[in-house]
């Protein structure tokens, strides 16, 4: 038909110095790209690979070094082939994400051995520059500009001092000057901003409208909603995903560690999770790092058993150009789980009147819950009861430290009047102390049912360049001894 729009096949770098966040990049790209149904192909770096293989670069002679770069741009080419044809051949809007690019070898060996090896490759830069891909993003490392997050510990394949990250950051990104559409996203925010920008720059270049999700000042939100729902055909366009999360044994006081398998008609995306507590500035962070299947079930027996399984249906879909996801918790579950559903967004309004009368009036909004504890998914998945659990999780006191009530929990209190999509509405009529009114050990709204939800999922995560240590920049910082 004249009138239907064309397919998007999307082909994306990201470039950078060492730990500048391309990983968690990818990781937030892929979720935010496949929510709004999108198929996102991610290419991984070529140069890891092959290092991973047990070649070190330092060892090579220089006529080895540079047969290598040689043989490493010949097989990235080739790799990125093999995506960009699925993409094509794909029938769905496709993006894809390339870990590094071809031009990026050319930041590592000299001007006269570049053109050597582009003329007897018959390359030309141009066509590895400014036609091979549609957009370039350099993530700036975080030795320019976050110092006191950069680091090489517990990572294999790099070894980079700070003035030597600096180096290869500015070759990196003068490798790729000229491409018609170049992005540099620095460090002159806090991290999970910076990832916000990341994705705010990529939707303004394919054209897609983001609304205020993606606003540097908004945060995420959530809010406790009415069932039954309304019909699937009252949604506007979703798409739906079977999503199972399971918390792995770890030191609560210090992380929380989960995974988590997502998918839709038995294809899944595995994920694992570590969320904790900056040692200096309390700040909660998540480290995200893309699996394996075999990687998931190798990690799976290290379940936590004071923890059960939750699983959900997600289903992501916009309305009035903000970007919503819908959980709905399935059974098996505990009891505090059963008929929960949340909604969750992001979003730079202040105003609560002008919040809640923005949100879908198909859906019956009970109340905001955003950092209630009573509605964090870690505390909802625990198998005791929370007044007698050493487990439950209160959130943060005045100095960045978890809270961790034992024999009992912090005061939390139902509003007096909640506002119902504009409309105001009782509950209670007055404040509920999670002691004095309970559902199996969990506080009760109108004496029906527990008040229940789960955490924020996305505080802010920072990986270091598609390899094994991960640092967050601009006051978060995280490392994990796993492949983030």
């Amino acid at each position: 038909m004249a009138n239907q729009p064309q397919k998007i096949v999307y082909k994306l770098v990201l470039t950078g110095g060492p730990c500048g966040g391309k990983t968690t990049g990818q990781s937030r790209l892929s979720t935010f790209f496949e929510n709004l149904g999108w198929k996102v192909f991610r290419v991984p770096e070529t140069a890891t690979v092959l290092l991973s293989g047990g070649i070190k670069f330092a060892d090579l002679s220089p006529d080895e070094a540079v047969k290598f770069q040689e043989n490493l741009l010949k097989t990235m080419i080739q790799i990125e082939n093999t995506f960009f044809e699925l993409g094509r051949t794909c029938q769905r809007n496709c993006l894809i994400i390339c870990d590094r690019g071809a031009m990026d070898a050319s930041a590592f060996i000299s001007k006269e051995t570049w053109e050597s090896m582009l003329h007897a490759n018959n390359w030309h830069s141009v066509e590895l520059r400014d036609n091979r891909y549609n957009h370039i993003v350099h993530m700036v490392t975080a030795a320019n500009g976050a110092e006191d997050f950069y680091s090489t510990e517990d990572h294999a394949c790099r070894s980079e001092g700070m003035e030597l990250a600096r180096e290869l950051d500015y070759k990196a990104a003068a490798a790729w000057i000229g491409h018609p559409y170049f992005d540099v996203i620095d460090n002159s925010s806090d991290f999970d901003k910076k990832m916000n920008r990341l994705i705010a720059c990529v939707c303004q270049r394919v054209g897609i409208d983001t609304g205020d999700r993606l606003n540097v000042n908004s945060k995420k939100r959530k809010f406790l909603v009415k069932t039954p729902l309304v019909p699937d055909s009252e949604f506007p366009p979703f798409q739906d995903f079977d999503v199972v999360h399971n918390y792995l044994q770890s030191d609560y006081r210090k992380a929380q560690v989960r995974l988590r398998k997502r998918g839709q008609k038995g294809h899944w995306s595995y994920i694992h999770t570590m969320r904790k507590l900056h040692p200096t500035n309390g700040q909660s962070v998540e480290i995200r790092t893309q699996l394996t299947h075999r990687d998931y079930l190798n990690m799976l027996p290290q379940r936590d058993d004071a923890h059960f399984t939750i699983f959900k249906k997600r289903r992501c879909f916009i309305h009035e150009n903000q970007y919503y996801q819908l959980d709905i918790y399935r059974q098996p579950t505990h009891p505090r789980c059963r008929g929960l559903v949340l909604l969750e967004t992001y979003s730079a309004a202040y105003d609560q009147d002008a919040l809640l009368a923005s949100l879908p009036k198909f859906l019956v909004i009970e109340k905001e819950v955003t950092g209630d504890p009573a509605y964090s998914m870690y505390n909802l998945s625990l198998k005791e009861d929370w007044k007698t659990s050493t487990k439950y999780y209160a959130g943060s006191d005045a100095n960045g430290r978890g809270k961790h009530i034992t024999n009992g929990h912090s005061t939390h209190k139902c509003n007096g009047h909640a506002k119902v999509n504009g409309h105001v509405g009782k509950e209670n009529g007055h404040v509920d102390k999670v002691n004095e009114h309970s559902c199996n050990g969990h506080a009760a709204v109108n004496g029906h049912g527990p008040m229940n939800g789960h955490s924020e999922e996305a505080k802010s995560s920072r990986e270091q360049n598609g390899h094994n240590n991960v640092k967050l920049t601009n006051g978060i910082d995280a490392r994990t001894p796993l492949k983030t």
